[in-house]
């Protein structure tokens, strides 16, 4: 008997995937192969960026999407354990030590897990196999590295100074972009992935983010541009099996010094 694919049968648990953004916040809920079933829906940033302020946002966000199993957060800085340590593109100290995850279950009432927005963007991408690179382009600059489709330990790269005292986010962020315009900061670009291919050796490298679409070079074979969706479809694959042991880790006590 043929299964109807919009039954609840086939598609699985639901999983509604958030992309928090320095500009914007977007969620859909994905099935259980990462097709989206409601969404995505978008909505600007909140001018004053704060835990409380962005929660409301991303509740309201979920208000007419549907029912959901679980919950999949990319954060733009570094997290662990549930809890965000650093949001360099929010402006607020006050996200030092939040958590997250358990904000966002306790008002939506599913279980969430959260990585790097960069690495979900990554999870949405890559082909699982050797050396994988992804750089989103927006706010500022997201980083991730997998070997053979698991994440490598985070790296915040884009506080990383490529350029005097200029770090990666100030260099090829959504500000240089509006300051120096394409041609200039596509040159910028093209020195931030040498820099990158020297550093990382990758095998191949993908770039996302809102301002790929601005990329205006003759990249190598082994870089390419990707859908900046995943941010939101790659959600899904956090709840893989595989990387059920990068979710059950606590805080450590050395991460309390991080801000």
């Amino acid at each position: 008997m043929d299964i109807d694919p919009d039954s609840p049968r086939k598609r699985g648990k639901l999983t509604l995937a958030i992309d928090i953004g320095g500009s914007r916040l977007k969620a859909g809920i994905l099935d259980q192969n990462g097709a989206m079933v409601a969404g995505p829906n978008r909505v600007d940033t909140p001018a004053q960026p704060t835990p409380a302020v962005v929660v409301d946002a991303l509740v309201g966000l979920t208000d007419t999407m549907g029912a959901f199993d679980r919950i999949s957060v990319g954060f733009p800085g570094v997290v662990r354990g549930g809890q965000v340590l650093t949001a360099p593109n929010l402006g607020t100290p006050a996200w030092q030590h939040f958590e997250l995850t358990a904000s966002l279950t306790d008002r939506l009432g599913k279980p969430a897990r959260m990585l790097n927005d960069a690495e979900v963007q990554g999870l949405g991408v890559i082909r699982g196999q050797s050396l994988e690179c992804v750089l989103t382009l927006g706010t500022g600059m997201g980083f991730a590295l997998f070997q053979d489709a698991r994440p490598a330990p985070h790296l915040e790269l884009s506080q990383h100074p490529i350029h005097k005292d200029k770090t990666y986010d100030q260099f090829i962020g959504s500000v240089a972009f509006k300051q120096v315009g394409p041609k200039r900061w596509n040159r910028r670009l093209k020195r931030v992935l040498g820099c990158i291919t020297t550093l990382v050796g990758f095998d191949t490298l993908a770039i996302g983010g809102g301002n790929a679409k601005h990329v205006a070079l003759d990249l190598a074979p082994n870089i390419r541009l990707v859908s900046n969706e995943a941010g939101i479809t790659g959600g899904v694959r956090l709840w893989d099996k595989a990387l059920d042991s990068t979710f059950s880790s606590p805080l450590k006590t050395s991460d309390q010094n991080l801000i």
